[in-house]
């Protein structure tokens, strides 16, 4: 992959060599966010586990103290009953049947967290092979599967963010914007650290965090010291 000049420039301030302290790091890759746009900071961790094995999946939900810097669009499933605490609790859309026509009918996905009410979900699983793909399926371990979906949609708009494996063991989380800078950053983190370290399946053997990396959405990756984290 060939990458640009201003992304060359960048990779010569980062010594591969070291692993660097998280606020260190952090630093670095907000001095070499150089786009126009405000850009992410995203955290890139390689567990010890494998996938492959139910008792060795990692999955949960945190909020980010800071939260992410997004205005994140959030759809509720519910009854009616519960529509008026959903949309006071911030939600963009609530529907039942209505939500679900729309979306495998016009292909309508302009939302980037789903929450459902238990009872919506033999409703909601029709959009299985739509939501699961895109990682927007309702799930209980990350909160999304709630009775009370007016605290999921609190939780979803102060920064809540779902942590999961891919197929190659690392989990990719968003932890703010560049202008948020170190110490807001470094807060998220740590949050998102913990969890995941928290979150270690029992069944996990030997080094559980493989390693770390944080970067900007258009710069390169920084090289992170887990060894405070203890796992």
């Amino acid at each position: 992959m060939k990458h640009g000049k201003r992304y060359v420039d960048s990779a010569k301030t980062v010594d591969y060599a070291k692993l660097y302290e998280s606020t260190e790091a952090l630093d670095l890759v907000c001095q070499n966010a150089k786009a126009k746009f405000d850009e992410t900071i995203e955290a890139h961790i390689r567990l010890g586990v494998d996938s492959r094995h139910a008792d060795q999946q990692v999955r949960g939900a945190v909020v980010l103290p800071n939260g992410t810097g997004k205005n994140v669009r959030v759809l509720v499933f519910c009854k009616e009953d519960k529509y008026e605490a959903a949309q006071s609790a911030g939600a963009d859309y609530v529907g039942g049947m209505d939500m679900v026509e729309k979306i495998q009918k016009e292909n309508w996905l302009d939302f980037d967290v789903v929450v459902a009410s238990p009872d919506m979900m033999g409703l909601v699983g029709r959009l299985g092979k739509i939501l699961g793909p895109r990682g927007l399926m309702p799930n209980p371990k990350a909160g999304t599967v709630t009775p009370d979906v007016a605290k999921a949609v609190s939780e979803a708009k102060a920064g809540k963010i779902e942590y999961r494996l891919d197929k190659t063991n690392i989990i990719h989380c968003p932890i703010g914007k560049a202008s948020f800078g170190v110490e807001k950053l470094e807060e998220n983190f740590s949050v998102l650290m913990d969890a995941i370290v928290k979150a270690k399946p029992a069944a996990a053997k030997g080094t559980y965090l493989k390693s770390c990396t944080v970067a900007s959405t258009m710069g390169p990756g920084v090289p992170v010291a887990t060894v405070k984290y203890g796992v």
